[in-house]
Protein backbone atom coordinates (compact mmCIF):
# COMPACT_ATOMS: atom_id res chain seq x y z
CA UNK A 1 0.00 0.00 0.00
CA UNK A 2 2.81 2.43 0.91
CA UNK A 3 4.61 1.75 -2.38
CA UNK A 4 1.42 2.37 -4.30
CA UNK A 5 1.04 5.82 -2.74
CA UNK A 6 4.68 6.87 -2.94
CA UNK A 7 5.73 5.35 -6.27
CA UNK A 8 2.85 4.08 -8.39
CA UNK A 9 0.50 7.06 -7.98
CA UNK A 10 3.19 9.70 -8.78
CA UNK A 11 4.50 7.56 -11.66
CA UNK A 12 1.04 7.24 -13.22
CA UNK A 13 0.16 10.91 -12.64
CA UNK A 14 3.40 12.11 -14.25
CA UNK A 15 2.96 9.62 -17.08
CA UNK A 16 -0.56 10.84 -17.81
CA UNK A 17 0.46 14.49 -17.54
CA UNK A 18 3.30 14.12 -20.02
CA UNK A 19 1.28 11.87 -22.34
CA UNK A 20 -1.34 14.61 -22.54
CA UNK A 21 1.41 17.22 -23.04
CA UNK A 22 2.79 15.16 -25.92
CA UNK A 23 -0.62 14.74 -27.56
CA UNK A 24 -1.34 18.46 -27.16
CA UNK A 25 2.09 19.34 -28.58
CA UNK A 26 1.72 17.05 -31.57
CA UNK A 27 -1.78 18.45 -32.17
CA UNK A 28 -0.20 21.89 -32.47
CA UNK A 29 2.53 20.55 -34.79
CA UNK A 30 -0.02 18.89 -37.07
CA UNK A 31 -2.86 21.41 -37.00
CA UNK A 32 -1.47 24.65 -35.60
CA UNK A 33 -4.04 24.51 -32.79
CA UNK A 34 -3.63 23.34 -29.21
CA UNK A 35 -6.17 21.16 -27.45
CA UNK A 36 -5.94 23.15 -24.22
CA UNK A 37 -5.19 26.84 -23.75
CA UNK A 38 -4.10 27.34 -20.14
CA UNK A 39 -3.87 30.93 -18.94
CA UNK A 40 -0.33 32.11 -19.65
CA UNK A 41 1.37 35.45 -19.10
CA UNK A 42 2.65 37.50 -22.04
CA UNK A 43 6.25 36.59 -21.17
CA UNK A 44 5.25 32.93 -20.98
CA UNK A 45 3.62 33.05 -24.39
CA UNK A 46 6.75 34.63 -25.89
CA UNK A 47 8.87 31.83 -24.41
CA UNK A 48 6.52 29.14 -25.72
CA UNK A 49 6.45 30.78 -29.15
CA UNK A 50 10.26 30.83 -29.21
CA UNK A 51 10.31 27.08 -28.54
CA UNK A 52 7.82 26.48 -31.33
CA UNK A 53 9.50 28.88 -33.76
CA UNK A 54 12.90 27.21 -33.31
CA UNK A 55 11.64 24.47 -35.60
CA UNK A 56 13.21 21.59 -33.70
CA UNK A 57 12.93 22.16 -29.93
CA UNK A 58 9.17 21.77 -29.72
CA UNK A 59 9.01 18.46 -31.67
CA UNK A 60 12.06 17.16 -29.76
CA UNK A 61 10.53 18.08 -26.42
CA UNK A 62 7.16 16.53 -27.29
CA UNK A 63 8.86 13.35 -28.56
CA UNK A 64 10.72 13.05 -25.26
CA UNK A 65 7.44 13.69 -23.41
CA UNK A 66 5.79 10.85 -25.34
CA UNK A 67 8.60 8.32 -24.89
CA UNK A 68 9.05 9.11 -21.21
CA UNK A 69 5.30 9.02 -20.56
CA UNK A 70 5.03 5.58 -22.13
CA UNK A 71 7.99 4.35 -20.05
CA UNK A 72 6.33 5.65 -16.89
CA UNK A 73 2.84 4.38 -17.70
CA UNK A 74 3.96 0.91 -18.77
CA UNK A 75 6.36 0.71 -15.81
CA UNK A 76 9.13 -0.39 -18.20
CA UNK A 77 12.29 1.50 -17.29
CA UNK A 78 10.41 4.19 -15.36
CA UNK A 79 13.67 5.51 -13.88
CA UNK A 80 14.91 6.15 -17.43
CA UNK A 81 11.62 7.86 -18.31
CA UNK A 82 11.97 10.15 -15.32
CA UNK A 83 15.61 10.84 -16.19
CA UNK A 84 14.55 11.89 -19.70
CA UNK A 85 11.96 14.24 -18.21
CA UNK A 86 14.14 15.89 -15.56
CA UNK A 87 15.47 18.70 -17.80
CA UNK A 88 11.96 19.38 -19.13
CA UNK A 89 10.48 19.33 -15.62
CA UNK A 90 13.17 21.75 -14.45
CA UNK A 91 12.30 24.17 -17.26
CA UNK A 92 8.57 23.83 -16.55
CA UNK A 93 9.03 24.56 -12.84
CA UNK A 94 11.28 27.56 -13.53
CA UNK A 95 8.90 28.75 -16.28
CA UNK A 96 6.02 28.89 -13.81
CA UNK A 97 8.05 30.42 -11.01
CA UNK A 98 9.65 33.14 -13.18
CA UNK A 99 7.53 33.79 -16.27
CA UNK A 100 4.06 32.54 -15.38
CA UNK A 101 3.47 32.88 -11.60
CA UNK A 102 -0.18 31.91 -11.99
CA UNK A 103 1.00 28.36 -12.63
CA UNK A 104 3.00 28.09 -9.39
CA UNK A 105 0.63 25.47 -7.88
CA UNK A 106 1.23 23.29 -10.95
CA UNK A 107 4.99 23.80 -10.59
CA UNK A 108 4.90 22.80 -6.93
CA UNK A 109 2.81 19.69 -7.64
CA UNK A 110 5.15 18.70 -10.47
CA UNK A 111 8.20 19.24 -8.26
CA UNK A 112 6.71 17.15 -5.43
CA UNK A 113 5.74 14.25 -7.72
CA UNK A 114 9.18 14.34 -9.33
CA UNK A 115 10.97 14.44 -5.99
CA UNK A 116 8.97 11.45 -4.79
CA UNK A 117 10.01 9.42 -7.82
CA UNK A 118 13.65 10.54 -7.75
CA UNK A 119 13.77 9.40 -4.13
CA UNK A 120 12.04 6.11 -4.96
CA UNK A 121 14.48 5.39 -7.81
CA UNK A 122 17.58 6.79 -6.06
CA UNK A 123 19.35 3.41 -6.10
CA UNK A 124 19.12 3.38 -9.92
CA UNK A 125 20.73 6.80 -10.17
CA UNK A 126 23.67 6.15 -7.82
CA UNK A 127 26.01 5.08 -10.63
CA UNK A 128 25.45 8.44 -12.32
CA UNK A 129 26.60 10.30 -9.23
CA UNK A 130 29.89 8.47 -8.65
Amino acid sequence: MFRRLTVDVPRILLGLLFLFAAVDGFAWILTGHRLVHPPTSAAGLRFEDALKDSGFLWPLMKSIDLIAALLLLTNRAPALGLLLLLPIITVIVLFHLVLNPGGTPIAVALAVLTAMLVFAYRDRYQALLR
